[in-house]
């Protein structure tokens, strides 16, 4: 089972969903965190744990942004069983995930909604027709 940790390897102090409008943001979270230590915990045939506790707090909008992005990429499906989320310290924010993030996420997928991207960014995984694919998905618009 593979571990990470928001506080660990990320940020003690996680803010908003876009890199547009903040630094240390849900979207930046999942692309430089979160989509390759769940592809890793996929191609293993793993279990990924993610720790939310012992950071300095979280917007809503950047946990819907990391986990709804998930979902965008590798589908509710294969997700759901594959993903532990850990928040003793704040219980309701797992419960936030998979009852509100995770059916929406999962909505705008099928309905082909693309997820916003504010800041260029390294490839990324996506799960198409059962096959990771690596590539760059979305530019951020141009303002």
């Amino acid at each position: 089972m593979k571990t990470i940790s928001v506080l660990e390897d990320f940020s003690e102090f996680p803010a908003l969903r876009h890199c547009n409008i903040s630094d240390e943001s849900g979207e930046k979270f999942y692309h430089n965190v979160l989509n390759k230590a769940f592809k890793e915990a996929y191609e293993k045939n793993e279990k990924l744990t993610v720790n939310l506790d012992a950071t300095a707090g979280y917007a809503s909008s950047f946990l819907d942004e990391a986990f709804g992005n998930l979902v965008y990429d590798f589908t509710l499906e294969i997700v759901k069983p594959k993903i532990e989320i850990i928040s003793e310290q704040e219980p309701h924010w797992k419960d936030m995930i998979l009852n509100q993030t995770f059916p929406q996420w999962e909505a705008r997928r099928k309905n082909k909604q693309q997820p916003k991207v504010t800041a260029n960014h390294e490839a990324w995984y996506r799960l198409i027709n059962n096959e990771l694919k690596l590539e760059i998905w979305e530019q951020p618009a141009a303002v």
